[in-house]
């Protein structure tokens, strides 16, 4: 299914600088009551995860989500966050090494174990892995045999974006707050939507141990402090309190419209390819990709919607340029069956140059090597 990201219910409100960090906190008119989230701690281990017989990944996963629903609309139970058990600690001495069975698991009949942004970065992961699905000539014995397996691509924790830690620790959390939108050089690096402001302030202090990408490190590093937005209201217009609080509520309204419309538009603005991992009631979770729009914002994500398509919970996650390239390459070579010619001329380009931007993604492995070789030949004497 290809659908847009739709925050119908969560409402953006003023936003909150601090350094080059921006949040923009949002806000349900009504909580979601019979859907809650809490947290899983599982420590500095690294985790190997099992998606599948012979597929697994390694990675930081510092928490999962424990999502709680009933099956007639009454209101559920919130757990509270769960730490670790003395036993489940770590040596110091000793790097640990946690195991998660599948990144979405039921343990209940009305509870769900899910590891925040690793639904979608394994979905990322495993696009396309099975490599080639034809057997042309230019593909290595490796790409045919093995696919892309194994694939690795990095991301920072947000303990090592800066500014992060500083600027939640003194976010003034809203009444009302689900969710916040997180910037870093105003450009949009994470959203974060949950069903109920109290899952919300517990899960706040997650989004420090969440994954961010290569861009948004790299302008918190560089980058110096964004300006902050006032409203500004012209006292021409003011005769009483009532006129105060109206033409305050304007500019909330303009706020939010420019947020929504401008600021987050390039989450907001596209569709998505939506894919169910588990149905839990009237709630489903599903992962997101988008179509890979090279030199554009892009955005992977996971959701929890409701019967009507109300977004319950949200986690995006920000692709660097590098990583958008090489889930574009993948989905063309994959919409011609892998025909090298084909996907080349889709693209507009020859097969060398494709085969080029193959090798510079870090894909070279796919092709023989004399084929590449023969690539870098046309390219280096200008032949086509």
């Amino acid at each position: 299914m290809t659908t847009s990201l739709d925050l119908t219910g969560l409402a953006a409100r003023p936003a909150q600088v601090w350094g080059a960090v921006r949040l923009v906190p949002l806000v349900r008119d009504e909580p979601i009551g019979d859907l809650r989230l809490h947290a899983e701690l599982y420590g500095d281990a690294a985790g190997l995860v099992e998606v599948g017989p012979r597929h697994a990944y390694l990675s930081y996963v510092p928490h999962g989500f424990v999502a709680t629903w009933t099956g007639d609309g009454t209101p559920a139970a919130a757990y509270g966050t769960q730490l670790c058990a003395e036993r489940d600690q770590v040596p110091a001495a000793t790097m640990g090494l946690r195991f998660h069975r599948r990144t979405a698991r039921r343990q209940a009949k009305d509870r769900l174990r899910f590891l925040p942004l690793h639904l979608s970065l394994e979905g990322y992961l495993a696009l396309h892995s099975g490599g080639p699905t034809i057997a042309w000539e230019e593909w290595s014995h490796r790409a045919v045999s093995q696919g892309l397996s194994p694939r690795a691509e990095e991301a920072y924790a947000g303990a090592e974006v800066r500014g992060l830690a500083d600027a939640l620790r003194v976010f003034e959390i809203h009444p009302g707050q689900c969710g916040v939108m997180v910037y870093v050089a105003d450009a949009l690096a994470a959203a974060f939507a949950v069903p109920h402001p109290d899952d919300y302030r517990a899960l706040h202090p997650t989004l420090l141990q969440d994954l961010y990408g290569e861009l948004i490190h790299h302008y918190a590093t560089l980058v110096l402090p964004v300006p902050d937005f006032r409203a500004r209201i012209a006292d021409t217009r003011i005769g009483s309190l009532e006129d105060l609080r109206g033409a305050a509520a304007e500019q909330e309204e303009a706020w939010a419209r420019f947020h929504d419309t401008t600021m987050a538009a390039g989450l907001l603005g596209h569709a998505y390819t939506w894919r169910t991992v588990h149905r839990m009631g009237r709630f489903t979770l599903a992962r997101l990709r988008p179509p890979f729009r090279p030199k554009e914002e892009n955005h992977i994500g996971e959701a929890i919607t409701d019967d009507s398509g109300r977004i319950a919970y949200l986690k995006t996650f920000r692709l660097s340029e590098s990583q958008v390239r090489r889930g574009h390459l993948l989905d063309r070579l994959a919409a011609h069956d892998w025909h090298l010619p084909d996907a080349a001329a889709g693209l507009g380009i020859d097969t060398a140059q494709l085969g080029l931007r193959l090798e510079a993604a870090g894909f070279a492995f796919l092709l023989r090597q004399d084929v590449l070789d023969g690539y870098r030949k046309r390219a280096r004497t200008g032949r086509g």
